[in-house]
């Protein structure tokens, strides 16, 4: 187990936050227009701000944009609360970014695929009429960062190594399901591969800036 799974599972104010973040993800949810578009996942998608800029009117599509990520959440997360986090919404588009606390949870890498393949199994059969589409996982960098104990903590089990070679078995998931894949990360990458220093707060998350090219990114996919 690694040292960020233990202090995660210590946390009772993180499960404390994930439950009040679901009970108003309900509330919500009764009141959501269906056919819209969802994001879901864990912290990389919770903390994309799409729908403040929605609110701000700073970013209009055809359809809203709801968000339904939990931070600090694996597959098995999603898994479990599927009905709150998708299938009440009845969405017309999900864009799936989940797993990659999986990997640095140290999951064994045939459940966290097993549960990601359930994900998926779940939402064709519930919502068939709804576009998929699964994420690549962005890019993270670990030479700028990681010199404090938090950070060192963060990059124990996470590389870009590790975080592609998962993202090439979830694209063949995808396409088992018949759902896309897409990579939204055009711009997130230095020359080496590494994200952008400017585009992070701690080398694993992005920024408002670093969401803002991938939103650019994923237009195609939101208007089409």
């Amino acid at each position: 187990m690694s040292e960020e799974t233990k202090a995660l599972t210590l946390n009772p104010q993180l499960e404390a936050f994930q439950e009040k973040l679901l009970a108003q993800y309900d509330k919500e949810n009764l009141s959501a227009k269906e056919g819209q578009t969802l994001f879901v996942g864990s912290s990389l998608m919770e903390i994309f701000p799409i729908e403040k800029w929605e609110e701000e009117g700073k970013v209009r599509f055809s359809k809203y944009i709801y968000n339904r990520a939990v931070r600090a959440t694996t597959t098995a997360f999603l898994l479990k609360h599927l009905e709150s986090q998708i299938i009440n919404l009845e969405p017309s588009k999900i864009f799936i970014n989940i797993g990659t606390n999986d990997i640095g949870f140290e999951v064994p890498e045939a459940e966290f695929m097993s549960n990601y393949n359930e994900i998926l199994t779940q939402i064709g059969e519930k919502l068939p009429q709804a576009q998929v589409y699964v994420m690549r996982y962005y890019p993270i960098n670990t030479l700028d960062f990681g010199q404090d104990s938090d950070e060192k903590t963060l990059f124990e089990t996470r590389s870009n190594e590790k975080f592609q070679k998962a993202s090439d078995k979830i694209e063949k998931l995808a396409q088992k399901h018949h759902f896309h894949f897409i990579d939204v990360n055009d711009g997130l990458s230095d020359k080496d591969g590494n994200l952008k220093k400017e585009l992070t707060f701690d080398g694993a998350h992005l920024n408002p800036a670093g969401y803002s090219i991938v939103l650019e990114n994923l237009k195609v996919y939101l208007e089409e």
